[in-house]
């Protein structure tokens, strides 16, 4: 008697449900895909205690419908928090891997800056050893500089104009006590690049090498630096070291590809009278 009181309202949910489930529905949503979903579980599990109570005729212990959906739900975000994971695992690992090429190639570029630096500061002390003596304070021994008194731009500039004008004895002395006295300063490596044209104008090419070479260490990047690169060339060339010529005229095209086409035009007579490999 009691089974038939729990069956009958059971068979009558049973039948209404289906009856629902049959009146055409507007596309669902995910949500309301979820929602029939559970519906469906609920009339699969309200079958099932129908007939097991008729087959057995012993008390049907009702379970919640929602323990499966709930089961579901846990393995579904487990299984997209695996996912994340897996893609945050790559994210790191691809982030390491740049990190280590970054770092090694700042490696490698800091060691070449330390050869090129340690090759520039040897062919500065061979061109310093070869050259005469020179009077870096300008002017005549024991009397007044012609630039006393000037400023920095203003010894510069005349310095400039001078050589313009082909007065290279006058530019010489101005850029000399330009390097001299304002040496540090942002315009130092240009006056040295300036003073090196002086000298290899009267053909003081040891004197020249070592102001060229003043010029372009830290390889500035500026109008003037490839000419620097390949007078100096020439300087180490007239000074009887070819080799030396080659290894910068080298540094020339790696440093700087993109030099005027005077310039290449330059180099590549200056390679070719230093006998460069191809």
């Amino acid at each position: 008697m009691m089974f038939r009181r729990l069956a009958l309202p059971l068979a009558l949910s049973l039948i209404a449900t289906t009856a629902l489930a049959q009146v055409p529905m507007d596309p669902l949503d995910a949500r309301d895909a979820r929602r029939l979903d559970r519906m469906e579980q609920v009339m699969r599990e309200l079958r099932s205690i129908v007939f097991q109570g008729r087959d057995s005729g012993k008390p049907v212990v009702v379970q919640p419908a929602e323990t499966d959906y709930q089961l579901q739900e846990v393995s579904r975000r487990m299984a997209e928090l695996e996912q994340s994971l897996t893609r945050m695992t790559g994210d790191i690992e691809n982030a390491t891997r740049q990190a280590e090429l970054a770092k090694r190639d700042t490696e490698t570029l800091r060691a070449e800056n330390k050869a090129l630096s340690d090759r520039l500061t040897a062919l500065e002390s061979r061109a310093a050893s070869e050259a005469a003596p020179a009077n870096l304070s300008g002017g005549l021994a024991g009397g007044p500089s012609p630039t006393a008194g000037l400023s920095a731009a203003e010894i510069f500039s005349q310095s400039r104009q001078a050589m313009l004008a082909g007065d290279y004895a006058v530019a010489e002395n101005g850029f000399r006590d330009y390097v001299a006295e304002h040496g540090d300063t942002a315009k130092g490596p240009e006056a040295r690049y300036w003073l090196g044209k002086t000298l290899t104008a009267r053909g003081a090419h040891a004197d020249a090498a070592g102001a060229y070479i003043g010029a372009i260490r830290g390889w500035p990047t500026t109008s003037w630096a490839p000419d620097a690169v390949v007078e100096l060339s020439r300087a180490l060339i007239a000074l009887k070291k070819p080799a030396d010529a080659c290894q910068t005229l080298a540094e020339l095209t790696r440093r700087y590809p993109k030099a005027p086409p005077a310039v290449q035009s330059r180099a590549a007579a200056a390679r070719t009278q230093a006998k460069c490999a191809a």
